[in-house]
């Protein structure tokens, strides 16, 4: 935990004098050589060397987040982000590790959609683990479908028939649209929404919305 730590605060370092990466080594030249290399490889691709930058900011938002809340989940779960999409994966003992990974991933400034791949080791049944994910993948469904609704701007998880909604909306109307297809659900028990509205602050959105 120490030496990721260490590489961690490095990487910060690098990003804030504008070398923008480098989290993979620990050691003064390999940390210089990893930037450098990474920054060449940054300028071929099509997101160019600012969309890297701001990847790179939110990857390392995101695991503050989670160091400051969690320093487990810190050392459990990894971090992909490529133009502003959240990749999550690793292992974590609970659903609730889950879930919470993702909505501290939405708080992160930039971030367009998170997609969470963590597995759970936990000793839910798999009857209880294969209800939730059918529901989660209904859900998913109705939600892609709905015109309306901005279906990469959310992630939907379910753990024991209570459904969360996380993510961005772009107005209230949207997100009660997502929260009534939610509790249309059948084998649903709850409905929280850790949902923040387009343009309103973050803190606001982090107040949990139990329903039903």
């Amino acid at each position: 935990m120490e030496r990721r730590k260490r590489c961690y605060a490095t990487g910060i370092l690098i990003l804030a004098s504008g070398l923008c990466g480098g989290l993979a080594a620990c050691s003064p030249a390999g940390l210089a050589v990893g930037a450098g290399a990474s920054m060449a490889t940054a300028a071929t691709e099509e997101r160019g060397l600012s969309g890297y930058a701001d990847d790179a900011a939110i990857q390392l938002a995101i695991n503050q987040l989670w160091l400051d809340h969690d320093s487990d989940l810190f050392l459990a779960a990894d971090i992909t982000v490529r133009e502003g999409r959240v990749l999550l994966t690793g292992e974590v003992p609970r659903p609730e590790h889950r879930v919470e990974a993702a909505r501290l991933a939405w708080r992160a400034e930039g971030v367009r959609a998170v997609i969470n791949e963590l597995r759970v080791d936990d000793t839910a049944t798999l009857v209880d683990a294969a209800a939730d994910a059918a529901i989660a993948q209904k859900l998913k469904a109705r939600l892609l479908l709905d015109e309306k609704v901005r279906s990469i701007n959310y992630s939907v998880d379910v753990v024991n028939g209570t459904v969360y909604l996380l993510g961005v909306a772009q107005s209230r109307d949207t997100l009660d649209r997502a929260i009534a297809y939610a509790r249309d659900m059948r084998g649903v028990r709850e409905v929280v929404a850790h949902v923040r509205i387009k343009d309103q602050p973050t803190a606001d959105a982090d107040r949990a919305r139990p329903l039903l």
